[in-house]
């Protein structure tokens, strides 16, 4: 492990990070404006230009490639509960405007002048991945298993074992999942 890997993850477990586990990496430029909400897990690598705003809980063998984004604020929620992969330059919005013309839009506008917004969690559950410059809206969870294809929109919850691509994403086939049930559990997965 070369020495800016473990100075950054010394730096960030020890005086930052609600918790971290063993054999975390953490790359150049991340960004976590709430540290206090991070809570990190086993085996896990977070890529230069991670940037990320909500609270973020990242359980065991999960990779978060370069250059990912995750919007949201103090409310918001990004969870991978294991075996997840997000793609490089993905967009993960777990609180946002709603843009309904209701109010005027963006953080710097006083409660009383804004129309609505929705925060609501965004999670990941186990051996669901995300391919590259996917975004996923908020409230949306990730079916075990499921993967989402390069440059997707999701709209909603996908269904366990199952591939979707396209904006807004939509099912394309059943993805097969013994053998990496069988892999994850010579792991040490139960």
């Amino acid at each position: 492990m070369n020495s800016l890997w473990m100075t950054l993850t010394q730096w960030y477990r020890q005086s930052r990070l609600d918790g971290s586990g063993e054999d975390v990496r953490i790359g150049r430029d991340v960004t976590f404006t709430r540290p206090w909400l991070v809570n990190l897990g086993d085996h896990i690598a977070i890529d230069k230009g991670f940037y990320c705003t909500t609270q973020l809980i990242v359980l065991d063998h999960c990779h978060i490639a370069p250059y990912i984004t995750v919007l949201g604020g103090q409310r918001g929620m990004l969870c991978l509960q294991g075996f997840n992969t997000i793609g490089p330059y993905s967009v993960m919005v777990c609180g946002s405007d709603e843009f309904g013309g209701r109010g005027l839009v963006s953080v710097t506008i006083p409660p009383e002048y804004r129309g609505g917004v929705k925060v609501a969690p965004i999670v990941l559950e186990k051996f669901a991945n995300v391919g590259t410059n996917v975004v996923i809206l908020p409230g949306v969870k990730l079916g075990e298993g499921s993967v989402v294809g390069a440059c997707s929109l999701v709209l909603n919850d996908t269904a366990p074992w199952t591939v979707y691509a396209g904006t807004p994403a939509k099912p394309l086939k059943k993805r097969p999942k013994e053998r990496m049930i069988e892999a994850a559990r010579k792991m040490g997965y139960r």
